[in-house]
């Protein structure tokens, strides 16, 4: 029978502290550009700035933040496991 691991404490907790940093970096990067955009007055390539953050800067954060956040689960998920004591599947426990 598979067993399934249960985060600790303190892993649940630095999780819910990424996830409300990355959900404020994704909130500024969605609104952030749009309440500013006529200030965003300099051409690139012959295209406003305001148009390149909404059509390509915003798409690029989000994926920047999806990256990040499989990254850092992993390696927090796995640091976990690393620490946690072996558990006696009681394969072990007879002698024959």
């Amino acid at each position: 029978m598979i067993e399934i691991h249960t985060p600790s404490a303190a892993l649940k907790k630095r999780q819910g502290r990424l996830r409300l940093t990355l959900m404020l970096i994704w909130f500024c990067a969605s609104f952030g550009p749009s309440f500013f955009a006529r200030d965003l007055t300099m051409d690139v390539n012959g295209w406003p700035l305001y148009f390149w953050m909404a059509a390509q800067g915003s798409v690029l954060v989000f994926v920047a933040i999806v990256v990040l956040y499989a990254w850092l689960m992993n390696r927090w998920e796995a640091e976990e496991a690393a620490n946690m004591p072996p558990k006696n599947n009681g394969l072990h426990d007879k002698e024959n």
